[in-house]
């Protein structure tokens, strides 16, 4: 009888316990209710409402919400839109881009009399001796002819102009730049690097490729911390249009200044790999600091193993088509000191990711990771190729066998297409932007912009991914069409993959209980619609941490940036 009701007593009170557990559960800040959510989640259904409780999800799920609803909590109707994890590019240069908004665009101009009058047009608006950069120019839009000194010389008298191709990789110089940087006809080219000349008198016509661009950003003023902080808002207000939220930086350390300086401030999350000059800053920084925190990272670092396709300086293992005289450019000038720097960050913990565009560049760089790993052993490392762009059989392989993450950039595939067969042939082409390969052997795949060197906008990379219809339409039915992939494969390319890409996966990628409340909402179902309707899809609204960074005004269009 005792014994009943000792038993009996603890039951009523494990009741009255769970009664107040009930009673007084959390309650979110925010619910976000009345959506179509796709969480992201593997096989899981979608769901209605999304409680938020400071920068976390509390709960989402379907159905009654009422259990997270306070006195105190806002609803948020989101009127059935359709609702996707916060979108991660996976490799930008954020900070070029913000500076890019602010300098001249080229980047759409199809001809070199546009060319010129755009020139012509922002010189009248600024001072004499103020820099001309940015512009992103692009030579195939008009027939293939690389621009000259000599088509601006005389409408830039008075301003050094030193304006980047659109993929970054080589640059136009007026004869003021060029006298400023003492660049002449008796100047060697770098290690690494090109001055195209004219064939008739050895006379350098403007252009410079990879590391010869050195020879003329050495002379140009630095920005004020003034101008970098402007850009850098003009950037994040860019990307929470678009529903970016977060972004893996190849920056340089100045950038990593800025975001650290305006850390307090910031409306999306950065993940900063830093260039590799910096490796021994780089590794100082995490064993005093360690990593960063949810919104400024930076346990990752950046190099350059060749240049791109557009500039014919991506290294290849065949001659280019178009000019037999090269296999393209080989950019990092001491491979074994780099091999070196490879051993030492990777000891630190910091993740490694290398640009490699061609055949050879990317069988060098796979190498160079597996030696590495020898020496310093097998952990979960995650190294990373950005780009992974053109790849032999025997190195597509290597990626899931050897848990390397390809790191690339759909847009890309629309857009360089155009004009790549003037380039490589048809063998290396197939293996080329291999999206549906890398996911049906289990690679982590992740997507991300080059941004400034393409738009920021995830819908163009979803579109890209999915038709693989060339921007001029030369391929109505996608080029290499067997390579397409489906939109909820390009939504994880561009959430949890990424989130994986940063070693994230636990807090960011999908919308789970307790991760962080990153998410967009949008105006069309992109699992539901046409593929060519995803780039009519708009962002409604992008939340970072639980905070709205972007409400979509009304009667504002689409524009590819």
């Amino acid at each position: 009888m005792i014994r009943n009701n000792i038993m009996m007593r603890i039951w009523i009170l494990s009741c009255m316990l769970l009664m107040t557990a009930c009673g007084s559960g959390e309650k979110a800040d925010k619910i976000y209710m009345n959506g179509n959510i796709w969480t992201g989640v593997e096989n899981a259904s979608r769901a209605e409402f999304i409680a938020v409780l400071g920068e976390s999800i509390l709960n989402v799920g379907g159905g009654d919400y009422s259990d997270f609803q306070g006195p105190n909590t806002e609803l948020m109707d989101l009127h059935g839109d359709f609702v996707v994890p916060g979108f991660m590019d996976s490799h930008t240069h954020f900070m070029s881009g913000g500076l890019q908004l602010m300098s001249i665009n080229l980047r759409d101009a199809k001809s070199k009399k546009e060319f010129i009058r755009r020139i012509i047009e922002y010189t009248s608006r600024i001072k004499d001796g103020q820099w001309i950069t940015g512009g992103d120019w692009d030579h195939e839009l008009w027939g293939g002819e690389l621009p000259n000194r000599n088509w601006i010389d005389e409408v830039t008298e008075k301003n050094p102009v030193f304006i980047s191709r659109v993929d970054g990789h080589m640059a136009l110089a007026n004869s003021l730049a060029l006298e400023l940087a003492g660049i002449t006809a008796s100047t060697p080219d770098p290690p690494g690097g090109l001055i195209v000349r004219d064939p008739a008198n050895g006379e350098p016509i403007g252009i410079l490729k990879e590391e010869a661009k050195g020879l003329v950003t050495a002379f140009k003023p630095k920005e004020s911390d003034e101008v970098l902080d402007n850009a850098l808002t003009k950037a994040m207000e860019h990307a929470a249009s678009l529903g970016v939220t977060q972004v893996h930086d190849m920056c340089s350390w100045e950038d990593l200044k800025t975001y650290d300086r305006n850390k307090l401030n910031l409306t999306l999350r950065i993940y900063a790999l830093p260039w590799y000059t910096n490796w021994r800053q780089l590794i100082d920084l995490n064993k005093e600091k360690g990593p960063g925190n949810d919104w400024l990272r930076w346990s990752g670092m950046k190099a350059m193993m060749d240049g791109s396709l557009g500039s014919r300086t991506a290294w290849m293992h065949e001659p280019y088509l178009d000019d037999p005289s090269t296999t393209g450019l080989l950019v990092m000038a001491d491979t074994v000191e780099f091999r070196k720097i490879m051993r030492e960050v990777d000891r630190a913990g910091i993740q490694l990711a290398v640009h490699a565009i061609g055949t050879r560049a990317n069988e060098w760089i796979l190498d160079a990771f597996l030696d590495m790993e020898k020496e310093n052993g097998q952990r979960d490392r995650r190294s990373r190729i950005e780009h992974s762009q053109h790849l032999t059989p025997t190195v597509m392989d290597r990626f899931k066998t050897e848990n390397v993450i390809p790191s690339m950039q759909p847009y890309h595939c629309i857009d360089d297409t155009r004009w790549m067969h003037k380039r490589i042939g048809p063998k290396v082409m197939a293996g080329t932007y291999v999206f549906r390969t890398f996911l049906d052997r289990n690679v982590n795949l992740t997507f991300g912009s080059d941004w400034t060197v393409a738009p920021l906008d995830p819908m163009t990379g979803i579109y890209a991914a999915v038709t693989r219809k060339t921007i001029d339409g030369s391929y109505p039915d996608g080029w290499y069409p067997e390579q397409r992939i489906t939109v909820e494969e390009a939504l994880h390319c561009y959430t949890s993959h990424s989130a994986y890409a940063g070693f994230q996966e636990d807090k960011l990628g999908s919308l789970e209980n307790g991760k962080l409340a990153d998410f967009v909402v949008l105006s069309n179902d992109l699992t539901g619609i046409q593929p060519d309707e995803i780039l009519n899809t708009l962002v409604l609204r992008t939340v970072v941490g639980g905070r709205d960074v972007y409400i979509r005004s009304a009667n504002k269009d689409r524009t590819w940036n």
